[in-house]
């Protein structure tokens, strides 16, 4: 499979593009530095949301795989990440790409029906920008039809760890063990999200992954 992976140099994308790689998938590795995040990918240099250039890279690929973050520079993350998402479901368009799998957030996961885990008391107010930001971004592929999207949550805690292969999926909720602690690797995250892009078991949906 030809793989168009968007925000490949951060901590989730570089541990995507090392997993598809290592199960022979060809990568092109998509950062605004064009550094290559593993050996056995290619590197490209683009912004995400340029339209034009995006589409250009993805060009005969079999699915692209989004792993951009929102800006975290202090200011409102909402608006500049829709856009940003927007350029690249665009830029699949206009090249034909019909797989599109999304890195997502875990704030709007559900702790209960109707009940969001950022609505929650105790939220940390730090977090809340880049959740809501995220939040927004999943309405807006709710409403995209025409491309066979899935986007994937992480559980509220994903940092570097061990690649175990042992985890659970969802759908909407927010999946804890049996301590309440909702935690993944990057690393398993990786696994799942690289199985979502080959197995296609969540089109047009939602899928959440943890321990």
């Amino acid at each position: 499979m030809k793989i168009v992976l968007f925000g490949a140099t951060g901590m989730v994308g570089s541990r995507i593009a090392a997993e598809a790689a290592q199960r022979g998938h060809r990568v092109t590795a998509v950062s605004r530095s064009g550094g290559s995040p593993v050996p056995g990918v290619t590197a490209a240099a683009a912004d995400a949301s340029d339209v034009a250039k995006a589409s250009a890279l993805m060009s005969g690929a079999d699915a692209v795989a989004n792993a951009c973050a929102p800006p975290r520079d202090g200011s409102d993350p909402k608006g500049p990440f829709l856009t940003l998402n927007n350029s690249l479901v665009q830029g699949a368009r206009d090249a034909g790409v019909r797989r599109f799998v999304v890195v997502g957030g875990a704030g709007s996961l559900e702790v209960a029906p109707g009940q969001e885990l950022c609505d929650q008391p105790g939220f940390p107010k730090e977090l809340l920008p880049e959740a809501l930001a995220h939040r927004a971004v999943l309405e807006y592929y709710r409403t995209v039809d025409d491309l066979e999207w899935t986007y994937v949550s992480p559980a509220a805690e994903i940092a570097p760890g061990e690649r175990t292969g042992r985890f659970r999926s969802d759908d909407d909720g927010l999946l804890t063990d049996v301590y309440g602690n909702s935690r993944i690797s990057a690393e398993d995250f990786a696994i799942a999200f690289v199985d979502e892009l080959e197995q296609e078991t969540h089109p047009r949906a939602r899928m959440s992954v943890a321990y």
